[in-house]
């Protein structure tokens, strides 16, 4: 008989306010404004811990959401994002209190330098046991671009040559400057490490220049679990050579699997393994010991749903709800002195039906709300139907949520064998049932003590497999 897929299971989180469930912050006991005490992250690492969850995910973002409405003023309103802390330095003190826990932690490649944040990871790397990931993103905000002196964004797919060339630096400080055994600690013959076995990567790139060494010594993992959302073809390319954990979805099954067949294409590529991917979806689950009582907490959350947050976290261009709802997408474009075609919504869409779209936009094929059987039932399907490997669950109520998932969802999960066994490993051991360091067919390996650091990767190619 086979083994039943086992659930990759993290919490979807950020260091902020109000993340991606918009105006829910108010509702009473929610504890979203704690964000910023050391006691927060504890409190919910261990809920996490305790209640089966395989990780955290913790996004981020370096600008401001200040398209809606031509300024910031609603997300700051809304705490949308803004304030929002460094997403790397609560790990420490989630590592500190749990033994199992893993951290996929959010990081840009386009703005900031790859020695000093090859430098953290390594650091974060060894804190925690091997239990951090990296969630790599080229950030999408026109205001995070003004934050570090551009006059505008950089273009999608230069941003993606960028993110090549600084994972090809970050490569060879994490696999090529220290051999595996470079580290002796010899007290009788004072040496510490082997000189010999240590070395510069002299990286010299369109956009680099990195002499090393590496300032740590090999972490458990070497490199952390790579991490990446994506879907444009650019990203999908990316993937295929990078990645093995993808944070992907769509609005059905087909498009998922439609995605994640062009992922598994863009891996075979490069001389990896279909199978050296994992993909995960963002899923919304409100859970309740009855029908009822899962219902009226949808009902609730529903209800208190900001519109205005939504709106601005899409960087909608027009403002929509100041016009009549009757009249068409297109209509409001003009009035409001817009080009049609630049807004990005569908134009012969009235007003209210678009907003409607808005509001029902996570009711998607990732959804669930009822009796922990229901809700376990739908996860299989995910699994068993899709192909999903595992979910990022949308927490609508800190730390209601998460409890609720850990309490009732998690024992039936378990019962049908769709948990992971609790005993502590490093973050790739646990996703993957293999080593703790990237498997031989990865290009990082190409490095491995001190192999090729003279041989640049070949320009990757963007132009995915269908």
């Amino acid at each position: 008989m086979t083994e039943p897929k086992k659930l990759i299971l993290n919490l979807f989180e950020m260091n902020t306010v109000s993340h991606i469930t918009h105006g829910l912050w108010t509702l009473p006991g929610n504890n979203r404004h704690r964000y910023g005490e050391l006691s927060y992250w504890t409190e919910l690492a261990e809920i996490l811990e305790d209640g089966g969850f395989d990780g955290v995910f913790l996004a981020d973002v370096v600008g401001a959401y200040d398209t809606f409405r031509g300024g910031p003023e609603t997300a700051v309103r809304e705490g949308l994002q803004i304030p929002s802390n460094d997403p790397m330095l609560v790990v420490p003190a989630m590592a500190a209190v749990t033994r199992r826990l893993g951290f996929g932690m959010t990081f840009s490649t386009s703005y900031e330098p790859p020695f000093a944040f090859a430098r953290r990871m390594s650091t974060l790397d060894q804190l925690t046991d091997g239990r951090i990931g990296w969630n790599v993103v080229t950030s999408y905000l026109p205001n995070a671009a003004r934050n570090f002196g551009l006059a505008d964004e950089i273009p999608h797919d230069r941003r993606y040559e960028i993110a090549d060339e600084f994972l090809d630096v970050v490569y060879k400080l994490w696999e090529g400057s220290w051999d595996d055994d470079a580290v002796r600690v010899d007290r009788e013959g004072a040496i510490y490490a082997d000189p010999a076995k240590v070395r510069y990567i002299d990286h010299v790139g369109e956009n680099f220049r990195v002499a090393g060494p590496h300032l740590c010594a090999p972490s458990p993992q070497r490199t952390p679990v790579l991490f990446q959302a994506t879907g444009s073809p650019a990203g999908t390319a990316f993937a295929g050579r990078h990645a093995e954990v993808v944070f992907t979805g769509g609005r059905t099954a087909e498009d998922f699997r439609r995605n994640a067949d062009r992922m598994r294409n863009a891996a075979t590529e490069n001389g990896r393994s279909p199978d050296d991917i994992r993909f995960i979806v963002q899923a919304g689950v409100v859970v309740g010991r009855t029908e009822a009582e899962a219902a009226e907490k949808w009902r609730v959350f529903r209800e208190r749903t900001s519109l205005d947050g939504i709106l601005a976290h899409a960087s909608v261009p027009l403002d929509l709800p100041a016009f009549p709802g009757e009249i068409t997408v297109r209509e409001a474009a003009i009035r409001a002195g817009l080009d049609p075609e630049k807004v990005g919504l569908p134009l012969d869409a009235t007003v209210a039906e678009t907003l409607e779209g808005f509001r029902a936009s996570r009711e998607d094929r990732y959804f669930v709300a009822g009796t922990p059987t229901v809700v376990a039932d739908e996860i299989c399907r995910w699994l068993d139907e899709d192909g999903i490997d595992g979910i990022n669950l949308r927490q609508y109520h800190s730390f209601e949520t998460a409890r609720d998932f850990a309490e009732l969802v998690v024992p039936e999960l378990r019962r049908r064998g769709r948990i992971r066994d609790p005993e502590p490993a490093t973050l790739r051991e646990r996703l993957f049932g293999r080593g703790p360091t990237l498997p031989e067919t990865h290009v990082a390996r190409r490095y491995h003590d001190g192999a090729n650091l003279d041989r640049p990767l070949p320009p990757l190619r963007f132009t995915a497999p269908v």
